[in-house]
């Protein structure tokens, strides 16, 4: 099990987040470019809590040498996998010539993930899509698995969908493309050796058991940032461990304690982090009004203990 790289989402309080509710559930940073780690602010971009781990670094880039330093600076930074994304559909990450509209490109990003390989003592894993604009072509994606395999990738995180490059928004791309399981199915049959998972559409275990029937990962999006107390079953569900007896006030009371610890290091206001857990109540009497108290502007001089004493005051929030 793994929660998608999600941009403006995914951040390192996010992941502290999701780390309280599964202790094994892979997590993955929000798309980090190559321009951005050589250009940039490492730190800012690469620094994450010990708690994190499992935990893997995406990048976004096509040239072989950039990712490979990148790379590099990922295994320093102790990541535990190394991503490459060739999915995202976005007309900002095409203007790179990276993301989605690198399929077409398979010998490239072979060349990439060799270069990340040799590089690096770390797992190289490609994120992609089934096809890209209308095609429907099961040879290409096959292809293009094949091909990025004999560079030395072993797992492939599979969005079951095309990826339109014109025409649709990112978030359009994530819900009009039709769903094609039996394509990642089909990858599974053709590369028994290789590890593939399966992403895009995944909302309940009873689907998640299902694909895992015929793949080896499920990965996660959405579903799991909007109702992230689904996490907090997974290690029982798909790890063999005991029924979590974890409750959802206790994971607030330990994000309080991580608010806390973050504005005194870094200054960091509260309400950054617990944009992030505004899901945590969802389906609950009383979740609504929890959620206004923690996004109340007029709260953000308060301390966060102050803020979830308010935002508990009245409310019977059980479960």
């Amino acid at each position: 099990m793994s929660v998608a790289p999600m941009m403006d989402w995914t951040d390192r309080h996010c992941r502290f987040f999701h780390r309280l509710l599964s202790r094994h559930t892979r997590l993955y940073t929000e798309m980090v470019t190559t321009g951005a780690l050589l250009h940039g602010d490492v730190p800012r971009h690469l620094d994450f809590d010990a708690a994190e781990h499992p935990l893997a670094l995406q990048l976004g880039g096509s040239e072989p040498a950039d990712l490979a330093r990148c790379a590099r600076l990922g295994q320093e930074w102790g990541y535990d996998e190394i991503n490459l994304n060739c999915g995202c559909p976005s007309e900002r990450v095409q203007r790179g010539a990276f993301g989605a509209c690198l399929m077409a490109e398979p010998r490239l990003v072979a060349d990439c993930v060799k270069a990340m390989v040799d590089a690096v003592d770390l797992p190289v894993t490609v994120k992609h899509r089934i096809g890209i604009d209308k095609g429907e072509s099961y040879e290409f994606v096959r292809d293009f698995v094949g091909t990025v395999a004999q560079s030395g990738c072993r797992v492939f995180i599979v969005h079951a969908r095309n990826a339109w490059l014109k025409g649709l928004s990112p978030k359009e791309n994530r819900e009009v493309p039709p769903l094609r399981y039996e394509l990642v199915h089909r990858l599974k049959q053709d590369f028994p050796r290789l590890v593939i998972a399966i992403n895009g559409g995944l909302t309940s275990d009873a689907v998640v058991h299902e694909q895992l029937q015929e793949l080896d990962g499920a990965m996660i999006g959405r579903e799991a940032y909007h109702h992230p107390w689904w996490l907090a079953g997974w290690d029982a569900q798909f790890y063999g461990e005991p029924p979590s007896a974890l409750r959802r006030e206790e994971v607030e009371e330990q994000m309080v304690r991580y608010m806390e610890r973050e504005h005194a290091a870094r200054g960091t206001p509260w309400s950054s982090i617990a944009r992030h857990m505004m899901g945590l109540y969802n389906g609950l009497p009383g979740a609504r009004r929890w959620r206004q108290v923690w996004s109340d502007h007029r709260l953000k001089g308060e301390p966060p203990a102050e803020v979830m004493r308010r935002a508990h005051e009245g409310l019977e929030l059980v479960a």
